[in-house]
């Protein structure tokens, strides 16, 4: 083995132990799992998984990131969440065999690896270490949910606090500190973000185009969005009794 390969070997194991139902196993067992996962290469917006393909496997996220999304009659999106590298998603649809209500596409060019449900039976579901990691996720799993929930919560007249709340959330999820306050590290357009939050994408626009103008958010030269010192002050004063609870 070269030490390239030794090196890309050492990273892709290090991403299967950061899964938590991982975590309990040993190095050899590790790299032993890392060999059930078949990895494959996704264009930037090439379908990974349609819905009615999600209860047979469980996938893992190398590179890139994707967008789960659930498609109308008229194939708009309606986006769910968005995973990211070292993210993982579909070990409940391998527990009990039923499709997850969603589409799978790349957000950008990303490589993802399939664990197959015959696998994930055969070596894994034994673990008694696993199996209690795995209850503890399903609970995570639920508090994301909520989150969700949360955004979608408000009337549909007040955008701004849909806008807000989404902004809030993508920050917790994919968000790098900064001097100025913290970036969102994904890129979304103005259709996806109103989709997202369940809002007309003019809507959009113009909740953040106000925003921009009071100086609670920055487009920068890449066209992320920071969100300011004054709005994550703004959102950390917020009424606790506003919020969805999360238990």
């Amino acid at each position: 083995m070269t030490m390239k390969s030794a090196m890309r070997l050492r990273n892709e194991n290090h991403i299967i132990s950061s899964i938590p139902f991982f975590s309990t196993l040993v190095p050899e067992e590790i790299e032993q799992v890392e060999q059930l996962f078949r990895k494959r290469h996704y264009a930037k917006e090439q379908i990974v998984l349609y819905e009615e393909e999600t209860s047979s496997f469980m996938y893992l996220i190398y590179s890139g990131k994707v967008r789960v999304v659930k498609l109308n009659d008229e194939g708009k999106e309606q986006i769910i969440t968005i995973h990211k590298r070292k993210d993982f998603f579909g070990e409940m649809s391998l527990l009990d065999g039923k499709t997850s209500p969603a589409t799978i596409i790349a957000h950008e060019d990303s490589v993802i690896g399939f664990l197959a449900k015959s696998d994930f039976d055969e070596h894994l579901m034994r673990n008694e270490g696993i199996r209690s990691k795995i209850i503890d996720l399903l609970c995570t799993r639920l508090r994301d949910s909520w989150a969700m929930i949360k955004i979608l919560s408000f009337n549909a007249e007040n955008a701004q606090d849909r806008v807000m709340s989404l902004l809030e959330r993508l920050g917790e999820l994919y968000g790098v500190k900064d001097a100025r306050g913290k970036i969102i590290d994904v890129k979304l357009t103005h259709q996806q973000m109103a989709s997202y939050a369940s809002v007309t994408r003019e809507t959009m626009s113009r909740v953040l185009r106000s925003m921009e103008r009071s100086g609670a958010i920055s487009v920068l030269e890449d066209k992320a969005i920071l969100l300011n010192r004054s709005f994550l002050e703004t959102r950390d004063r917020k009424d606790p009794a506003s919020s969805v609870a999360v238990i």
